[in-house]
């Protein structure tokens, strides 16, 4: 019991988490929980995972949604392409395998958005077969524990990381396996301040013993972050908000969102649409953080004097506020929302 994945999984039995809401479930609710997981962590996904099996115990239930319903229990995790290629995926299941899960690893990695590690994954964890998983948390194990420089990113890198992960794989207890990897990466093999004397293969772990832990995996090259500017327009009429959607491509497709504007063309979305306003408060600017660049937002409440009869954007909606908060809308729309509900309380 003292190869690599031997240790891993001893170690698993006794210190791994075993009280995950998707540990031990159906294909299914695997495949959900490996989709919310990707760049987002355990403590995060938990809730949204829970309200979502709620809503959509089963591929059945997910597949008869609409985009909609299923965006709005995403509403707040981000990423939410991940949500929309769920929503098609599901309905792919049940066109194509009745309803029931794929178990042949080529069927599951031909879904929409499931890539060669979340398949590994849920062919893994769910069918227990034979698979390597190459995650960010398991990247980082693998690249510090055989000393792997580059960033992880850099194809030459990740297709060592590859064949590495490939050699380690046990014959038997892949699932345990599978998920000590990960609880390895997310609990001990962390990013920052990783707990190496509670590590089970420290023993053989090249980076702890070249003192290079915190060296490795190496940093992706840095690059200036672009910022962005964008006016958000909060209109309201009386009680009610007004939404639009979002097209289906860019950032918060398909999303619900308050329209947004350049900096100057504020007067002319007014004008073209016949909007008069009685009365325009600018909120507390904020910064919202993409991937890949930074936005800085400056809200606008806008009270009208009369409900528009159009507006030029299709997909438009009045509501309440407490039902806007309730749309399938990002988090930053969200957050102005709730400043507004909480600053009208208040008054």
């Amino acid at each position: 019991m003292n190869s690599f994945a031997n240790r891993l999984i001893r170690w698993q039995k006794e210190c791994g988490r075993h009280d995950l809401p998707w540990q031990g479930e159906s294909a299914y609710r695997v495949w959900l929980s490996e989709i919310m997981l990707q760049q987002t962590q355990v403590t995060t996904v938990i809730p949204y995972y829970l309200r979502f099996i709620g809503s959509f115990p089963d591929i059945a239930a997910l597949a008869a949604a609409t985009e909609e319903q299923v965006l709005a229990h995403w509403s707040g995790l981000g990423y939410y392409a991940r949500g929309r290629n769920l929503h098609k995926a599901a309905r792919l299941i049940v066109e194509r395998y009745d309803g029931c899960f794929p178990r042949d690893f080529e069927h599951i990695l031909s879904l929409p958005g499931v890539g060669r590690s979340t398949a590994a994954a849920i062919s893994a964890l769910a069918w227990h077969e034979r698979r390597a998983i190459l995650d960010g948390n398991v990247k980082r194990v693998l690249a510090r524990h055989g000393g792997i420089d580059g960033w992880t990113g850099e194809r030459k890198v990740e297709a060592r990381l590859w064949e590495q992960a490939e050699k380690l794989l046990p014959v038997r207890d892949v699932a345990i396996y599978t998920q000590a990897l990960m609880d390895m990466g997310a609990t001990v093999c962390t990013r920052a301040r990783p707990r190496c004397a509670h590590c089970p293969v420290q023993g053989d772990c090249a980076a702890l013993h070249t003192a290079r832990v915190e060296l490795l995996p190496t940093p992706r090259p840095r690059k200036d972050t672009p910022r962005r500017k964008a006016k958000f327009l909060l209109l309201q009429y009386g009680s009610e908000i007004m939404l639009e959607k979002r097209p289906a491509n860019g950032i918060w497709g398909g999303l619900w969102s308050t329209p947004q504007v350049d900096g100057g063309e504020e007067s002319n979305y007014l004008l073209r649409n016949n909007m008069r306003i009685s009365r325009r408060t600018e909120m507390e600017a904020f910064t919202h953080v993409f991937t890949h660049f930074r936005l800085d937002i400056q809200p606008v409440l806008l009270e009208l004097a009369g409900k528009p009869q159009r507006v030029e954007q299709q997909g438009c909606v009045w509501l309440e506020l407490k039902d806007a908060l309730g749309a399938a809308i990002p988090s930053p729309i969200r957050q102005i929302l709730l400043t507004l509900q909480a600053a009208q309380r208040a008054d």
